[in-house]
């Protein structure tokens, strides 16, 4: 038996069995057709396909008129995909001759063209898979459902295998017993560590060979602490972590009881733990756990997961219902950020050779204006007073990927061009806080010049320390450089949470530094006093703020200052907290 080693993107011990997703969707089960059913599968794949090209067509319809006729174009080449002879003659000669479902003939036909097109490095044939692979998805989800978790060689604690998680599948997995989560590619900042982490689940990510030896059914053990997963472990070992598993549960079910209690420091000071939020369930979760407010609502989800495009009155609807399920506080809605490793199928589509620097967030946003506005709309009616109450909701307004000045005023004149817009109509809508994420060290340089035009900031940790130190933190090969806790990381940290305690600015970290134990105290020491997290990190962060003093934590960053390595200041930092709060151990992760 071998540890298979990964990278740890959401701490705890799970044991449980494999649940394979291979792709984008199950592969389906491969027992062949008889010969008179055959006719009733020709019959299911041709309404597959009448059904998604009526989908596409709305799909371009809508896409055109709310972002523009290029940007919906996208939609007519799917459509031209599924009229293409070639490729529904391969899907038919898969049912007829060799007698497979539907299902099985398209994931055979997957599997050719991909083997033919990884050939190649032309970028144009690569974008034509994605597009195959986009047509199929959505032939697959009119053909049948997912493989269901319930069935009897799959019944009990799940293991998520995949080769990433998608934000359409996110949801799917809301009423199913997952108890892990285990990806081939990706990292701490990936989907499926986004997920995990909202919902307190363990889990491990670039463990590459994963999908090539697990099946259904086998047994998984995830140790999100070290990014360590076990493949039909010996029985030792599957008890030892079984043991674990029960201590983690039991840990956390220790720290939930502490969700009616303030967030205190040990000195008495008190603390804004929010959370960072992506749908209304996640909202829930933050009241739940005691979060005191919304530090992060990553708007992107609702496009990332709607069937086509959400318009006005769609996202104010869904503001509206994340503002009713939250905890009271202050919500911070964040503007569209796609681009990078996040994409719609009208936005962000072109193939760039470093996209994490190229065509994102409000980079798009400026592009497409008249959609950026109805975004802002939005966000600025969902913060009308009520007619009823009076009572104004709590929203602030955040803009990712900021770099200039010239961009901040540029926003500002966006959002008073939304405001003129409603007033002329005659709509009811408030005043938003205008906030600006920290995530480009040209903003962070430049923070004094910033602060005078931003009412709040929040530091995006994660991305702030890929562009710092020019590594993509998703790629193997430069992923050890992403390190929060290297000395220049934390040196423009202190430097952004200084220059805003200054300027009597709020300032919070949104990103999985605020909820990580070994950040959480460095960033305390610094005079941060909001942090957001994944709402399954609340309970963990306010059991630790409970034993952190003003002296020793400052005493720690004064040590940690002599430290020239990440490494240093990793072990360094994992023996004091073992010290300050040694019951945390099981949810401490490098």
């Amino acid at each position: 038996m071998e540890a298979k080693r990964g990278i740890s993107v959401s701490p705890g011990i799970a044991v449980g069995v494999a649940y394979c997703i291979e792709d984008i969707f199950v592969p389906p089960q491969l027992e062949l057709l008889d010969q008179s059913e055959t006719c009733h599968e020709l019959e299911r794949f041709e309404d597959a396909c009448r059904k998604a090209i009526e989908e596409l067509r709305h799909l371009h319809a809508k896409v055109a008129k709310q972002v523009g006729e290029e940007e919906a174009a996208i939609f007519n080449a799917h459509v031209a995909i599924l009229q293409d002879p070639s490729f529904k003659g391969k899907v038919r000669r898969g049912i007829v001759e060799d007698r497979l479902s539907a299902m099985a003939s398209l994931h055979r036909v997957m599997n050719e063209y991909t083997a033919i097109f990884s050939q190649t490095n032309d970028a144009y044939l690569k974008e034509r898979l994605t597009d195959l692979r986009d047509v199929i998805l959505r032939l697959s989800s009119h053909l049948s459902e997912a493989l269901k978790p319930d069935s009897p060689a799959l019944s009990g604690p799940l293991i998520v295998v995949a080769r990433e998680v998608l934000p359409s599948q996110a949801l799917t997995l809301g009423d199913r017993e997952v108890a892990g989560i285990v990806t081939s590619s990706g990292g701490q900042t990936s989907h499926a560590a986004i997920l995990a982490r909202s919902r307190g689940i363990p889990a491990v990510a670039g463990v590459t060979d994963i999908l090539n030896e697990a099946r259904n059914g086998d047994t998984i053990i995830v140790d999100g602490r070290d990014g360590h997963v076990f493949l039909n472990p010996d029985f030792e070992t599957e008890n030892a972590y079984h043991k674990l598993q029960r201590e983690f549960v039991n840990l956390k079910d220790y720290l939930a009881a502490n969700r009616d209690q303030p967030a205190l420091s040990a000195d008495g000071e008190t603390l804004q733990l929010w959370a960072n939020i992506n749908n209304v369930a996640d909202a829930e979760a933050a009241k739940a756990v005691g979060a005191t407010g919304i530090g992060l609502f990553r708007t992107e989800y609702l496009f990332l997961t709607h069937p086509d495009v959400p318009d006005e009155e769609e996202q104010l609807e869904a503001y509206r219902q994340v503002l009713a399920a939250s905890p009271p506080g202050p919500v911070t809605l964040r503007t569209l950020d796609i681009g990078g490793d996040k994409s719609i199928p009208y936005l962000s589509r072109q193939r760039e050779a470093n996209p994490f620097l190229g065509w994102r967030s409000i980079r798009i946003s400026f592009e497409h204006p008249d959609f950026f506005l109805s975004q802002i709309r939005a966000i600025l009616r969902a913060s009308a007073p009520d007619p009823t109450t009076g009572e104004k909701p709590q929203i602030r307004m955040l803009f990712p990927m900021v770099s200039t000045y010239s961009e901040v005023r540029k926003l500002k004149g966006l959002v008073k061009k939304a405001c003129r817009q409603l007033d002329e109509e005659g709509i009811p809508y408030g005043e938003v806080p205008f906030g600006i994420m920290i995530e480009v060290p040209a903003a962070a340089i430049s923070i004094h010049q910033l602060l005078p035009e931003t009412d709040f900031v929040s530091i995006g940790s994660n991305d702030l320390v890929q562009y710092l130190m020019a590594a993509d933190r998703d790629n193997p090969k430069v992923a050890h450089l992403c390190q929060p806790l290297s000395p220049p990381v934390l040196k423009v940290l202190c430097d952004v949470i200084e220059a805003c305690n200054i300027a009597r600015k709020p300032v919070t970290v949104c990103g999985e530094m605020a909820g990580s134990p070994r950040s959480f105290a460095l960033l305390y020491a610094m005079g941060l006093r909001s942090f957001s997290m994944s709402p399954a990190f609340v309970p963990t962060m306010k059991e630790l703020a409970s034993h952190l003093t003003q002296e020793r934590t400052s005493r720690i960053w004064r040590q940690v200052q002599c430290f020239r390595t990440h490494a240093q200041i990793n072990k360094y930092l994992e023996e004091q907290l073992s010290e300050i709060c040694p019951s945390l151990k099981l949810l401490d992760s490098a």
